[in-house]
């Protein structure tokens, strides 16, 4: 559909749910691709089906994506125009797709964002949160449970830095066992608990970490907490060994400037913060 010359990659938002809420131009933009790289080609098919279009589509996963990045990067260097989708949301963000975007732009192709929902920004709509901001985790580490505490504790002592809630998504079969870290580390702490957004079952719960967790009806769907600000009783960035938080955030996933900013909000100095960020 392209001629020969630099390809682009379009940067494609898709709904957390709701098929209703893809967008006209993410639409088109998807009527426009030679290649529809997805998470979940099914998924895809199923979305794509829903506006009537048929377009080929390649999986694109944490699993295969340096198997999969020549092939897609050389169908860019021929002029192609490629739509990266995810299962739900923005690509790029918790999921493998930023991989795809920094080599696409690294080797010349157009890289522009047709941007969609995402849970994240339509939880702390629905959390009721007075804040300029929010500090976003994605997901914890799976295992062992020792990162999975250490993450959850670096990222409340940064957001608590800043004074700012934390968002976190989190599996269903590992959403009780959070609610269970975070009912231990910061009891009293809001938390607004988002199962299933725009879908037909769609819950939110909040209160206490306990009591959210006793009023879950169903332990289901993909979960998005928002956790209130911390209060100055509980760890701040300053309590902590610099380096410990630091590797916690970066195994959270936290942007290693992102990191070195909290750090230095902290009390760190530019060159200790920025050193730290980048695990030296």
């Amino acid at each position: 559909m392209t001629g020969a010359g630099r390809g682009r990659l379009l940067v494609v938002g898709t709904p957390i749910g709701n098929l209703g809420d893809l967008s006209p131009r993410a639409a088109e933009a998807l009527r426009s691709a030679d290649l529809v790289v997805a998470e979940d080609t099914r998924l895809a098919a199923r979305l794509l089906a829903h506006v009537g279009i048929r377009r080929p589509t390649l999986s694109f996963t944490e699993h295969n994506a340096a198997a999969r990045l020549t092939r897609l990067l050389g169908r860019l260097g021929a002029g192609e125009t490629l739509a990266l989708t995810t299962d739900a949301g923005m690509p790029a963000v918790s999921d493998p797709g930023a991989l795809l975007v920094a080599a696409a732009r690294d080797t010349g192709a157009a890289v522009e964002v047709v941007p969609g929902p995402a849970a994240v920004t339509a939880a702390m709509a629905l959390a009721g949160i007075e804040a300029p901001g929010f500090v976003f985790g994605g997901f914890l580490p799976a295992r062992p449970v020792s990162a999975r505490r250490a993450a959850l504790q670096g990222l409340l002592s940064a957001a608590g830095s800043v004074r700012l809630p934390l968002v976190l998504y989190e599996a269903p079969h590992r959403v009780v066992g959070l609610l269970d870290l975070l009912a231990e580390m910061v009891p009293g702490l809001p938390v607004v608990a988002c199962r299933e957004l725009t879908k037909r079952h769609e819950q939110v719960l909040a209160g206490a970490p306990a009591e959210v967790r006793e009023a879950l009806s169903e332990v289901r769907g993909e979960f998005t907490l928002v956790v209130g600000v911390p209060q100055a009783d509980a760890p701040s960035a300053a309590s902590l060994d610099a380096a410990a938080l630091a590797a916690a955030a970066l195994a959270a996933g936290i942007a290693p400037r992102t990191v070195a900013d909290l750090l230095r909000a902290g009390g760190l100095s530019r060159r200790e913060a920025y050193a730290l960020a980048q695990g030296r």
